[in-house]
């Protein structure tokens, strides 16, 4: 799914080129970007084999902000505002984009504008951006545009975004925070093992007495830890590398690590319920858009944002292809929930799929909520635990000699 990408390097250029989608129709652009192999990489990501990527000119300055996911967001909603006000497209741009606290993002509507001055749809101009606007978008705009309702699509394209990366922005805090902890227990422990052992090592010898055995383990960890450190961290960064290459690569993995992610314990319940509200939510919005069913599947399989769900999707399209019902085809997939399908079955019967697709995805997100909230208050006794044992234990094991001392004594 194209997103604005987090760019973390210091500088950015500007790089027009050509290529050819999906489909085999030429298309061409331009984007921002630290380097080509980085346009290129992103461009193959949107499906665009990239022909020539040639640097124009510098974007962004030392200093300046990357546009972020939840910037596009605020842009289409201060875009719908706007024009729902009467204001005339061009000068809604440029309002939104001079007035703009991010430098990079008023260039980037700038951009727009000057593409649509030249003569372009607005669809166009953001078709030429599409590391930032993905064809979801790009499609309901051109359909806003053909239908004469513009805003309204505008409106209902911000709430999408809105909710999606409020979706986004609860998963990743439910796996950052435990994660980012338990590193951070590792570095400590590391450091303890490599700086701080070693000076009790040097009192125990002293002591010509036997050492308890948890110590001698923790001595010798100790050393380990001092003498091969360095294949410790080759071991690390390559797994690490390799686990990113694997998951870039392979489809196979991407599919396998997916599968496991949705049958972790608590984890797997805020993946599988936040792939069910974005199914919902990108749903309702292609489907209150006028797209056609069928067609509205293939980036609703995208916007899941997990590859069991996708190609589930994806089978459920070819399905509903050929005439199904789409509560039968999820029904059939074993992915949804009984209360989605019922629901969905509910709107398909009554003619207001959009409407009960929002309440369904309504429904899931509150739960995703309900679910974070409660994997924090879970985790922090768990944490808490964890970095007892590994801290707690060090010492346990360094003042261990040191009673058996006193005792003796």
């Amino acid at each position: 799914m194209a997103t604005a990408e987090k760019i973390k390097t210091a500088r950015e250029y500007i790089f027009k080129w050509e290529g050819v989608d999906r489909k085999g129709n030429k298309i061409k652009g331009q984007s921002p970007g630290p380097s080509d192999n980085f346009i290129k990489q992103q461009l193959r990501k949107q499906g665009i084999s990239p022909t020539i990527v040639r640097k124009q000119s510098s974007l962004l300055g030392p200093r300046k902000k990357a546009v972020k996911a939840g910037d596009i967001a605020i842009f289409l909603r201060q875009m719908a505002t706007m024009m729902s006000a009467g204001v005339p497209l061009v000068q809604s741009l440029e309002i939104v984009g001079r007035g703009h606290e991010n430098p990079s993002v008023g260039e980037l509507i700038m951009g727009i504008k000057t593409h649509i001055e030249s003569g372009n749809s607005f669809s166009a101009g953001l078709a030429q951006f599409p590391l930032y606007f993905d064809d979801l978008v790009v499609n309901l705009v051109d359909a806003g545009e053909k239908s004469g309702t513009l805003e309204t699509l505008l409106d209902k394209i911000a709430t999408y975004k809105e909710k999606t990366e409020a979706i986004k922005k609860k998963v990743k805090k439910a796996l950052t925070y435990p994660t980012a902890v338990i590193i951070v227990a590792f570095i400590v422990t590391g450091i303890l093992l490599y700086f701080v052992v070693p000076q009790f090592q040097d009192l125990f010898q002293g002591f010509g007495a036997d050492l308890p055995a948890f110590t001698l383990m923790v001595i010798g960890l100790s050393e380990f830890v001092q003498d091969k450190w360095w294949l410790m961290a080759l071991i690390i960064g390559g797994l690490g590398y390799g686990f990113h290459e694997a998951k870039r690569r392979s489809q196979n993995f991407r599919r396998f690590l997916d599968r496991v992610l949705l049958k972790a314990p608590i984890v797997g319940a805020i993946l599988y319920k936040s792939a069910i509200a974005r199914y919902a939510r990108t749903l309702s919005t292609m489907f209150a858009a006028g797209v056609p069913l069928v067609e509205a599947l293939d980036p609703v399989a995208k916007a899941a944002g997990n590859i069991v769900f996708e190609e589930a999707i994806n089978t459920m399209r070819d399905q509903v292809a050929t005439g199904q019902q789409l509560n039968l085809t999820m029904e059939t997939s074993g992915m949804f929930p009984n209360m989605a399908t019922q629901m969905v079955a509910i709107g398909e019967e009554s003619g207001a799929l959009d409407a009960m697709c929002a309440k369904v995805a309504d429904f899931y997100e509150e739960e995703v909520d309900n679910l974070v909230d409660s994997l924090s208050s879970l985790l922090e006794p768990l944490i808490m635990s964890v970095l007892g044992v590994l801290v707690g234990g060090l010492v346990v094991a360094m003042y261990l000699p040191i009673f058996k001392l006193g005792q003796a004594i």
